[in-house]
């Protein structure tokens, strides 16, 4: 290749230039109207009753699992047990343990690379409180089986949607199947508030839950028929902490950037599936490769490649060819996380073996989709590999 082929590529333009100015000429910088006008169009967009912006998708994740912890009705414990994907990224799990639930690791599906749904209804124990399912690299998972499974055993259902803005499952939005969804807008991610994240949810007193615990758990932003409220006035309201919260606060300029890229973000998925199919062409053949399966309507945030046959074990010489070639690639999320030293902190049990998890964790890599047209890029691309597949077959 004759030019490089990132993991992701900026979708600004004129008008997020545009956005930064307005909040700089406003004098406004921290949370402010930017934000909450985001918030309502990032609901709207997405068909949830509420969303609450953030300083990071990871803030998203820790936010929604401290306000289930203080719902007054869904009655979460410490101790109660979460079923989690062995595959996803570290700040899935960490919300968990920093809220002294369990996590129980179930296996993903070979295909898919979501939770494998078979072992899911197998690792239910009586401790069993809840299913974190996380939709990996854009792919939304099964969810009117996922949901089936949750009712029939009266187990609460939280999605980690931060890779997948703008996938869909038989013609809605993935993150919004659960109690609450979460997303990101890091600047990798399908659109870019430099960093943040967002949570939405149908259920008003979640909501209000986080926006208290967003700002330091205070009664301000609450309306009087809160569940938090308290027979404050307004002035002493304004330093009333109702909850142990934290600071999670966006800025003005996040949220002024989040209403632009919102406005983009059906073109720029429509040119991410569009690559994927010239993806899926190119490298669908290649002996050795086999590629992640897509359910419903992935948003492809990456595309992932795990060697098999003849490859396995050949990660690092491929890793290397490719990056001689200009392509930039990493592991599928953080592999096998129970392979990471970090475990042993974490209050955790394993339903059974992992064996997709292990070969994802040794075999498995992906390389960027963009927002564009990359189809001369994929097939250059898949032709570096089809070399290297052929020198060892």
């Amino acid at each position: 290749m004759t030019t490089p082929y990132p993991l992701a590529s900026t979708t600004w333009d004129d008008e997020e230039a545009a956005a930064l100015e307005r909040v700089i000429a406003s004098g406004r910088y921290t949370m402010g109207p930017e934000v909450q006008a985001f918030e309502a169009d990032f609901a709207a967009h997405f068909g949830s009753r509420h969303a609450v912006m953030v300083n990071s998708g990871s803030s998203a994740n820790l936010l929604a699992i401290a306000a289930v912890m203080y719902h007054p009705d869904l009655g979460l414990e410490p101790g109660d047990e979460v079923i989690v994907p062995t595959v996803s990224w570290s700040t899935t799990f960490y919300p968990l343990h920093q809220n002294r639930l369990v996590m129980r690791f179930v296996d993903v599906d070979r295909a898919t690379l979501n939770l494998d749904l078979d072992l899911v209804e197998a690792a239910i124990t009586p401790r069993t409180r809840a299913i974190f399912a996380v939709n990996l690299l854009g792919n939304p998972c099964d969810f009117a089986r996922l949901r089936k499974i949750a009712a029939e055993h009266s187990l609460l259902l939280f999605e980690d949607n931060c890779e997948s803005m703008g996938a869909t499952f038989e013609g809605r939005a993935a993150g919004t199947f659960g109690l609450f969804g979460t997303f990101s807008t890091f600047y990798s991610h399908h659109i870019c508030t430099m960093e943040g994240g967002v949570v939405v949810t149908d259920d008003e007193k979640l909501y209000h839950t986080m926006l208290s615990l967003r700002a330091h758990g205070w009664l301000r932003e609450q309306p009087a028929h809160s569940h938090l409220a308290t027979d404050v006035d307004d002035f002493a309201g304004l330093f009333r902490f109702v909850l142990p919260g934290f600071n999670f606060r966006p800025l003005e300029m996040e949220g002024a950037l989040g209403r632009s890229q919102l406005r983009k973000l059906p073109e720029l998925v429509r040119h991410r599936r569009a690559n994927a199919q010239v993806f899926t062409r190119a490298f669908g053949d290649i002996p050795g490769i086999r590629l992640q399966q897509e359910t419903g309507e992935s948003s492809w945030f990456g595309f992932a490649l795990i060697l098999e046959g003849p490859l396995s074990g050949q990660r690092r010489a491929l890793v290397e060819v490719l990056r001689a070639a200009g392509v930039e690639c990493r592991p599928i999320v953080a592999g096998n996380f129970l392979a990471n030293p970090v475990m042993r902190h974490l209050d955790h049990s394993v339903a059974g073996p992992v064996p997709v998890a292990e070969a994802i964790d040794v075999d498995g890599l992906f390389i960027g989709n963009h927002h564009h047209p990359v189809g001369d890029d994929l097939e250059r691309i898949a032709e570096v590999v089809r070399g290297f597949a052929a020198a060892r077959a």
